[in-house]
């Protein structure tokens, strides 16, 4: 998963929190094996599928979790709520939901969540479209889809708040 430098700053004292960086929003496509992670712009409005983050037994993997939030220092946090087609939820709307409350009280920060439903299908349709088009060159994978509809669940965030 790319990470982008840390900008030079002063030596915090220890113990202080990382300073945020302001419109840094981080998104996630909660699912059972894997988390699509996706970095968005407040000011641009724009979005980037970063990568995923796997999951196993003991859930995800926080120190992967530990890694983007160094590297991005979020201002805003958005985690994918997966309803079914109907509005109902689900267990992984349950799984997802609690993702979110530990993530908030890992890292002390508020946790905004999106309704996610169709971010997988607009994922692939993108991803497809781009491959036909000639702009993506390697076949579409699993992980590829999770990161790109954690970008839509950014976007979706962006729009709503922006």
């Amino acid at each position: 998963m790319p990470e982008r430098a840390a900008p030079k700053r002063a030596a915090a004292e220890p113990g202080a929190p990382e300073p945020r960086s302001p419109g840094i929003v981080l998104g996630f496509d909660f699912g059972q094996r894997r988390i699509g992670v996706a970095c968005g712009e407040s000011v641009s409005r724009t979005a980037s599928p970063l990568g995923i983050v796997p999951v196993g037994s003991q859930g995800p993997r926080w120190d992967a979790i530990d890694a983007l939030m160094r590297a991005w220092r979020p201002s805003s946090v958005v985690v994918g709520l997966p309803y079914s087609v109907d509005g109902s939820e689900s267990a992984v709307t349950g799984a997802a939901r609690r993702f979110a409350r530990e993530f908030g009280a890992r890292y002390k920060t508020s946790v905004q969540l999106v309704d996610e439903r169709y971010s997988s299908l607009e994922a692939e349709t993108r991803l497809k479209e781009a491959r036909e088009s000639g702009l993506r060159k390697r076949r579409v994978a699993k992980a590829d889809v999770d990161a790109t509809a954690a970008c839509i669940i950014v976007e979706r965030w962006l729009t709503k708040t922006t």
